[in-house]
């Protein structure tokens, strides 16, 4: 079982000078109490209970890409907050191992299979998910949301260069976005509490995060909501990608579910062994759930 991994690294720095925001109304922060916890996950309003399956204790939601697209919008329309959260084989792998960072992608709003490897897992167990949704792919198409909606979004994460030259390339491709602000990813945990707060301050309505597990997930668990943002997306290494420092697999490699390999390819070294050793792992997890009793691997979130 191959996996697509999100194993690009970013991060850290200054804050780039916002353009003009649409602003919109937004909860005060005085009182707002900071949690080490993540919150409970909430439903959306429309949301059935068959639209969500259990795999591998964790609640994926069965949606295509479209129909995530559409959740995104609607929490802009309603004022709602969605926290988004996505899995692959590693994260999946990483999560059996990290109660925290099982804790902040399961306690996300809206959560989604970035990786192949777990579409094609859900079909080995029966529970089934329609198709992969991958962070980058959301990315972009709530880049083109935003801008024909004239809504306003922030990015957080790269390195400096980095993110100034994602943020070019955005321009370019959509040149009417409102950029409400940026900050890069290379910055302390004391400073966490500020950084939400300016992009509250900022008036985003789509808040970005081009960071590494587990950084981007604790910070959305933490400071999601204090950011006032109606949509947060984790997007991993995307910012790289858009700069143009890392390529993505070309359309055949994400076909067969082989941009793990890809980027094996590019950085052997340093990405080799990590990618053999999880989807390994991922595929032994698989190969144990298959052999457990049938009930207690089809559930959905609304049965339990």
């Amino acid at each position: 079982m191959s996996g697509a991994m999100d194993a690009m690294d970013a991060m850290d720095a200054m804050d780039a000078k916002p353009e003009f925001a649409l602003p919109r109304p937004r909860r005060p922060l005085d009182d707002q109490p900071q949690l080490n916890l993540p919150r409970p996950r909430r439903p959306l309003d429309d949301e059935l209970p068959d639209r969500r399956r259990t795999l591998f204790g964790i609640g994926i939601d069965a949606l295509t890409l479209d129909e995530t697209v559409q959740r995104c919008v609607a929490a802009v329309d309603s004022g709602d907050q969605l926290e988004i959260g996505v899995v692959n084989a590693a994260k999946v792998v990483k999560m059996r191992r990290d109660p925290q960072l099982h804790a902040a992608v399961t306690g996300c709003d809206l959560v989604v299979a970035d990786g192949q490897s777990v579409v094609w897992a859900s079909r080995v167990l029966r529970t089934r998910l329609p198709e992969r949704v991958t962070g980058i792919d959301l990315f972009i198409r709530l880049l083109g949301e935003a801008e024909q909606r004239r809504l306003s979004v922030y990015f957080l994460g790269a390195r400096p260069a980095v993110l100034a030259t994602m943020i070019e390339r955005v321009r370019e491709r959509f040149p009417a976005l409102i950029v409400a602000g940026s900050h890069d990813g290379y910055f302390a945990d004391a400073d966490a509490p500020a950084i939400a707060d300016a992009i509250a301050g900022s008036g985003a309505h789509l808040l970005f995060l081009g960071m590494t597990s587990p950084k981007k997930e604790n910070f959305v668990a933490e400071y999601g909501e204090r950011t006032g943002a109606a949509v947060v997306h984790g997007v991993g290494g995307s910012f790289d990608v858009l700069a143009g420092v890392v390529k993505r697999a070309p359309r055949a490699w994400q076909r067969l579910g082989m941009e793990w390999l890809y980027r094996a390819l590019q950085e052997p070294r340093r990405l080799g062994g990590r990618y053999l050793t999880t989807n390994a792992a991922f595929v032994a997890l698989v190969a144990r759930e298959l052999v457990r009793p049938k009930e207690t691997i089809i559930s959905k979130q609304g049965e339990r």
